[in-house]
């Protein structure tokens, strides 16, 4: 099959191209620069200019497709309300191309838009007053077209998609404890989040792709583990000590109060729903021994990490 791919050239989305193209189907990838160009290229993918905010090249690419793959995300957190408004832009230009074709339409959110303090289904309504809401309405946006003869699905990663280049949560955790000398959880630590490996998230976008019947809700977790528990493998690695912060504390520790506000929650959530619909079984390294044996502890690491977070 011919998918068109939005987010191909950035941190996940590239795994997800190779995954695809291993697997026999022709990718065209939305490409904003030459350089994102040239990295779908490299991976067997056919670029297609464009941006996020040019609808008509998103259903032009949409309309010469067999399905649609949507990764990309456009506008800052700084300003959810128009984050979310050009999402939901996007994802609509995408899925109108779509209109009773049955063709497969998969846009991407995340598990943090589920209730806390509890373990989340994929059969759970999204959380309103959630960490992540501002990705519900993308949710609802693709959803809906469901009912207007595409077979659109929604796949919500982990918040922590862990493997080489990673520059998200983790990354920033051992930045802080680099900078000040010791490795920190909030409170007891014991909140848990869901992980998955890029790999693994790989198979199962394009499991969905294949498979996923419309209305779906997915979600991309391997695996749930306490938050003191990574502190502690990044202590042993850094061979420094562990200490429980405050909320403040972790703000200043961070160097970003945001991600002292992610690091507090306990936001476990199961895919038991999504093994049994897709056949979909994660079977990569686990975070801590990604932490063990990937590149996280690299100078290079550190770098990302600071110039996303700090």
């Amino acid at each position: 099959m011919h998918f068109f791919v939005t987010g191909g050239s950035g941190q996940t989305g590239p795994a997800v191209v190779a995954e695809l193209v291993r697997a026999g189907h022709k990718v065209t990838g939305l490409a904003r620069s030459d350089t994102a160009a040239v990295r779908l290229e490299s991976l067997g993918a056919t670029p297609h200019p464009g941006e996020l905010d040019d609808l008509d090249s998103l259903r032009r690419g949409a309309e010469a497709a067999d399905g649609v793959l949507h990764m990309a995300q456009g506008g800052s957190y700084a300003d959810p309300d128009d984050l979310v408004r050009r999402d939901c832009e996007a994802i609509d230009a995408l899925g109108q191309a779509l209109v009773g074709t049955g063709k497969p339409f998969v846009s991407t959110s995340g598990t943090l838009v589920m209730k806390a303090d509890q373990v989340s289904t994929e059969l759970d309504p999204a959380d309103p007053d959630s960490v992540a809401c501002f990705r519900i309405p993308g949710e609802q946006t693709c959803l809906g077209f469901a009912d207007q003869g595409v077979r659109a699905s929604v796949v919500r990663l982990a918040p922590t998609v862990h493997g080489p280049r990673d520059h998200g949560f983790i990354p920033a955790l051992i930045a802080g404890a680099r900078r000040a000398g010791v490795s920190a959880y909030l409170g007891d630590g014991t909140n848990r989040w869901p992980a998955v490996h890029r790999d693994d998230a790989a198979v199962l976008f394009r499991l969905a792709l294949e498979k996923a019947p419309a209305g779906s809700v997915l979600h991309g977790v391997g695996e749930t583990v306490a938050i003191k528990s990574v502190a502690e493998k990044i202590a042993q690695l850094l061979d420094i000590p562990t200490a429980s912060l405050t909320l403040e504390e972790a703000a200043e520790h961070l160097g970003n109060p945001f991600l002292a506000k992610f690091f507090s929650l306990d936001v476990p959530a199961s895919s038991t729903h999504t093994h049994e619909l897709l056949g979909w079984t994660p079977n990569h390294a686990s975070l801590l021994e990604d932490l063990e044996t990937g590149d996280y502890f690299t100078q290079e690491a550190s770098d990302r990490a600071e110039a996303v977070w700090r």
